[in-house]
């Protein structure tokens, strides 16, 4: 079951839901819209021939800061990780999907490549996958509206929550890969 506005609202007011910060125009029929945040990482291929998921050493990140009132122009079939400003706290009983907004679609603007699912018990702030599929630069600005979330409710408590196992739990900010991690595991 999906939740509606009034659900939504009622879980925040018991802060069994955590949205922060969160203002009342986010929250949508069936979702709550969130907002860019400032800081991206883009992908730094300079020194390697490939990105290779068993080795971290390949995957480096340069930092991307844009200050208030500033913008990000990004440039067609460009790929870089944001992370939105607000910080989501899930309890054991819901997950969310992460849409990107269809005013963006249509401007050729995608928000997550496959990472559109937050599990139970997840704590921190969503990192986007952000490209860039039309033929000419679009612009994008900390603050703005940039995806949508919605919750759903499980049958039952989740057994192990995200947050006892989970690679991403309290990322503050865009955070880069982590896959290298499944490999020390094998």
């Amino acid at each position: 079951m999906i939740l509606s506005d009034g659900l939504i609202k009622e879980l925040i007011s018991y802060r069994a839901l955590v949205i922060e910060p969160l203002s009342e125009t986010q929250i949508q029929p069936s979702s709550v819209d969130l907002t860019l945040g400032s800081t991206f990482l883009a992908i730094d291929n300079i020194n390697v021939p490939f990105l290779d998921p068993k080795r971290k050493e390949t995957i480096k990140y340069r930092e991307i800061h844009i200050e208030k009132g500033g913008q990000l122009i990004l440039q067609p079939g460009f790929f870089l990780l944001g992370t939105t400003t607000e910080r989501l706290m899930l309890p054991n009983f819901l997950v969310a999907r992460v849409e990107g907004r269809s005013s963006l679609g249509r401007m050729g603007i995608l928000i997550h490549a496959t990472a559109g699912y937050v599990d139970p018990g997840f704590c921190g702030q969503i990192t986007l996958e952000i490209s860039n599929v039309n033929n000419i630069p679009v612009a994008l600005y900390p603050g703005m509206r940039i995806c949508q979330v919605s919750f759903e409710l499980l049958f039952e408590n989740c057994v192990i929550p995200y947050g006892l196992k989970g690679k991403y739990q309290g990322q503050e900010g865009p955070e880069g890969t982590r896959i290298f991690l499944d490999f020390l595991k094998e």
